[in-house]
């Protein structure tokens, strides 16, 4: 089974926004944050998902990435 590969930190890169400027557009803590950016969650709240695509003018899939060949961690 593949795994899904979180891709924020790029987006984050691309659009010059801080972890501190996103936390504070978003309403979610710097930890949260940056658990999702190191790709250290297992589940993400669509409300968040939405937030942060609106605050990064991106779409889902620009921030999550599905690899098929990698290996998930969970079982």
């Amino acid at each position: 089974m593949g795994k899904i590969i979180l891709r924020l930190d790029r987006m984050m890169a691309d659009r010059k926004i801080s972890l501190n400027e996103l936390s504070e557009k978003v309403g979610v803590t710097n930890v949260n944050l940056s658990k999702m950016k190191t790709g250290k969650i297992s589940a993400i709240r669509f409300s968040t998902l939405e937030a942060i695509c609106d605050t990064l003018n991106c779409q889902p899939g620009d921030i999550l990435e599905y690899d098929p060949n990698a290996e998930s961690t969970e079982e």
